[in-house]
């Protein structure tokens, strides 16, 4: 599916190629003179905000590099830093956490006065976590009201099939199924908090099947969505093949074309920026090149440290050194790709 990794992880000096825009995300702002300040301080680079993660990248050496999803941002601030190049100054702070590490990561904007970068950070994080229903499945959620469904923004419903039983119980619940252009819901009819919502985006399989109960729709979520296998029955089976094919269709164009429902407006004081849909802003670097950045220990966000931990000696070192934290080893804190 279009959207795997790249909204939900944080990573590290990416390949050219996952640099690149995928289908359905879109530029909402480009900055020059952005330093890392946390992991390549001194080095100014680019900062780009697209509708899914924000990519920063050294502007003199672009392997250097980093894809932050904003599904992994757990809180953004502003904080007082030492910047090499602006010295003490005012930086955006962005805590992440992906695959169990929590991270921290600080942009410092080199225009004195400029604070874009705070504001269109912010401003896109809180879209993203305001538009889920776009991208994640929903059991029992508020998406219907008074058997109406609550349209989002930018959706459109397709068609409205009443008598549609739901096969996920031995006796089945009769319900209206919903197709809009961005997901199919389905709530029962003597109780309409007893509903699915689910994306296009986390649909893996759709599919007709003989069951227990006779013939039946199938739709399978994907492995991030729980791996649902969900089962409806229509009748008569002419109007259930209908009901395929539709789905199929919709699901095959919002493939091509996904529509991941964050929106981002500028304030009236700000001027509207317009983009390329593609990140064209350096030639294509040379993947196999083996040039890193920084260890990816300078980005961990330690919270809660009040002290530091003992000293014990290294015998890989012949030093002492602070006793390594849980979970870690020297090797994987001298590495930037984890072996």
């Amino acid at each position: 599916m279009a959207l795997t990794w790249e909204d939900k992880e944080v990573r590290f000096d990416i390949p050219y190629s996952r640099m690149k825009l995928i289908n359905g995300e879109k530029v909402i702002d480009k900055l020059d003179n952005i330093e890392d300040t946390k992991g390549n301080s001194g080095y100014r680079g680019k900062f780009i905000i697209t509708n899914i993660r924000i990519l920063w990248y050294s502007s003199t050496s672009p392997r250097i590099n980093l894809s932050i999803g904003f599904g992994a941002v757990l809180s953004t601030s502003n904080k007082i830093v030492n910047s090499r190049l602006r010295g003490t100054t005012q930086a955006l702070q962005i805590l992440t956490a992906s695959k169990g590490t929590r991270y921290e990561f600080i942009f410092t904007n080199l225009v004195p006065g400029n604070t874009r970068h705070f504001t269109s950070v912010m401003g896109v994080h809180k879209a993203y976590n305001s538009s889920k229903l776009y991208r994640e499945l929903k059991l029992r959620g508020a998406v219907v009201y008074n058997k109406q469904l609550k349209i989002l923004p930018l959706e459109q419903v397709i068609s409205t099939v009443h008598g549609v039983w739901n096969l996920s119980s031995d006796q089945g619940s009769l319900g209206t199924f919903i197709v809009t252009n961005v997901r199919f819901v389905w709530f029962a009819d003597i109780n309409e908090g007893f509903n699915i919502s689910l994306p296009f985006l986390q649909i893996d399989t759709i599919s007709i099947r003989d069951s227990k109960f006779g013939t039946a729709l199938v739709i399978t979520s994907s492995e991030i969505s729980g791996l649902y296998v969900l089962g409806f029955k229509v009748e008569p089976e002419e109007k259930l093949r209908t009901l395929f094919k539709e789905l199929s269709s919709f699901h095959t164009v919002y493939t091509t074309k996904p529509i991941f429902g964050v929106e981002y407006n500028w304030s009236s004081g700000q001027v509207e920026h317009k983009f390329n849909n593609i990140v064209d802003e350096f030639e294509p670097f040379d993947e196999n090149k083996n040039e890193i950045s920084n260890s990816i220990s300078n980005y961990l966000a330690d919270e809660g440290h009040t002290k530091d931990r003992m000293p014990v000696f290294n015998s890989e070192l012949g030093l002492a050194v602070e006793t390594i934290k849980e979970g870690y080893t020297l090797q994987k804190l001298w590495e930037v790709i984890p072996s």
